[in-house]
């Protein structure tokens, strides 16, 4: 069957007793529905006319009366309505190309699908947009757009993603701009390649579309040990860091001076790298990029410190925080704030060092369970054990290297609780107040639930 057809319909769905699953919808108000975009953005108005194809070829039309913006409650055999497209790239500082052999499959699929941009907040290239996406989005003003540009130099451009399409997609941001298309940018910034007076290039080219431009983060190529037969990238030194922090923060005053907004900003790893202070909470603005590690730091510090100000006397039940070895200095410090308040909470950090990837690689949402175990085993880890939730695939809730999270719990002896990006979410699980965890059900049996039940 196609990946459009219907999967199930929804009992509150206006259509609930006319569609059955298996029929497939072709057209809403008479425009074709390719995938979901196409339906999401058709099926908005209050009055449709929806024409299905039943599976035995047969068609019919039906009128729909419902809510401006209401959904009509019907799920596809594929979330998109169609198959998600893989990236055409093959980028010089490709993450997943840098990924050992043996992990899950779902791991080595390269996304770079616009719908999911849209949809999810997934950073795109660009490269694969049709001629027919392309006007679609100008069309029906799809907007806000992730676009990850790495630089505005076409020739560079190709280069480092080795698509001789790259450069082209510079000229499609100028016609999304044009368009008033809102972007969001990221630039993985390689040293020697697209830094320097190349990475003041890209900057200056973006800035000539905002406001279309929005924000543009500069984050570090991050590199595993799994390089062989790669281009040859080399990492961010404590002073070239400095220097890019330098570059980008100057180009963002002015731009604070010419519009009222820095648009571009540092990823947090940058001034970890460069042993520099996170700049204040206001540096930040809105905090557009925090899924690329922007300001990330700082916001967690402030919610936590807004979340102590509205406490009470906590529980102090003692407890550990496992984290990458970027951010372990700054929950010792967060623990350090708590204490002022209340000296009697008993908690530890505990830096875990990335041994499946590379010990270059010390950010928090790249831990493997594996790891986790080795480093954590036989600790004093007290009576619970927080961890970030993206270490953690959502629904599965395993690490990166296929361990369950209830391995880990059986593995370790504590319930392991993990906790949001977010300082009202850690300070709720150090005051007692325990997220609740939801496994899914497996055919392998387990004790932990009791165990979490057990520490309530």
């Amino acid at each position: 069957m196609e990946d459009n057809y219907i999967k199930s319909v929804d009992p509150t769905s206006p259509l609930h007793g006319k569609v059955e699953p298996g029929d497939t919808i072709i057209a809403i108000n008479g425009n074709e529905i390719l995938d979901v975009l196409d339906y999401k953005f058709f099926a908005y108005d209050r009055e449709l006319s929806v024409r299905i194809r039943r599976p035995d070829g047969s068609e019919y039309e039906l009128g729909v009366h419902k809510d401006e913006g209401g959904d009509l409650g019907l799920d596809f055999e594929s979330y998109l309505m169609d198959k998600p497209r893989s990236c055409a790239n093959a980028c010089v500082f490709c993450f997943i190309d840098q990924l050992p052999r043996g992990m899950r499959k779902t791991m080595y699929f390269k996304d770079d699908d616009a719908r999911l941009s849209f949809l999810l907040g997934n950073y795109i290239t660009l490269t694969n947009l049709s001629p027919r996406e392309v006007e679609r989005i100008i069309a029906l003003h799809i907007s806000p757009i992730n676009v990850s540009v790495h630089t505005t130099n076409p020739e560079l451009r190709c280069m480092m993603l080795r698509n001789k399409r790259a450069g082209e997609t510079i000229d499609i941001m100028r016609r999304f701009a044009a368009a008033g298309i809102v972007m969001n940018c990221q630039i993985v910034c390689c040293p020697g390649l697209n830094d320097g007076d190349e990475l003041l290039r890209s900057m200056r080219d973006l800035e000539k579309m905002y406001p279309a431009v929005h924000s543009v983060s500069i984050v570090p190529v991050g590199l595993t040990k799994f390089r062989e037969k790669l281009y040859p990238l080399v990492p961010f030194t404590r002073e070239h860091a400095g220097e890019t922090i330098d570059l980008v923060e100057s180009f963002g005053e002015k731009c604070v001076h010419r519009h009222g907004t820095r648009i571009f900003f540092c990823g947090d790893e940058l001034y970890i790298k460069a042993g520099r202070e996170i700049p204040p909470d206001d540096f930040y603005e809105q905090y557009t990029q925090l899924e690329n590690g922007v300001g990330m730091i700082r916001l967690l510090e402030t919610e936590f410190r807004a979340a102590l100000k509205l406490s009470d006397e906590p529980d102090y039940t003692g407890f550990s925080i496992a984290t990458g070895t970027s951010a372990a200095p700054y929950f010792e410090k967060l623990l350090a704030i708590a204490r002022e308040k209340y000296p009697g909470i008993k908690g530890r950090v505990y830096p875990i060092v990335n041994d499946f990837f590379g010990h270059s690689i010390n950010v928090t949402g790249l831990i493997t369970g594996g790891d986790l175990i080795r480093q954590l085993k036989d600790k004093p880890l007290g009576r619970r054990l927080f961890i970030s939730q993206n270490m953690l695939r959502r629904q599965e809730m395993d690490f990166l290297d296929d361990v369950l999270l209830e391995e880990a719990v059986d593995a370790l002896g504590v319930p392991i609780y993990p906790i949001e990006s977010d300082g009202f979410a850690l300070w709720d699980a150090i005051s007692g107040v325990l997220p609740e965890v939801k496994l899914p059900v497996r055919e392998k049996s387990n004790d932990a639930f009791y165990k979490y039940n057990q520490n309530r």
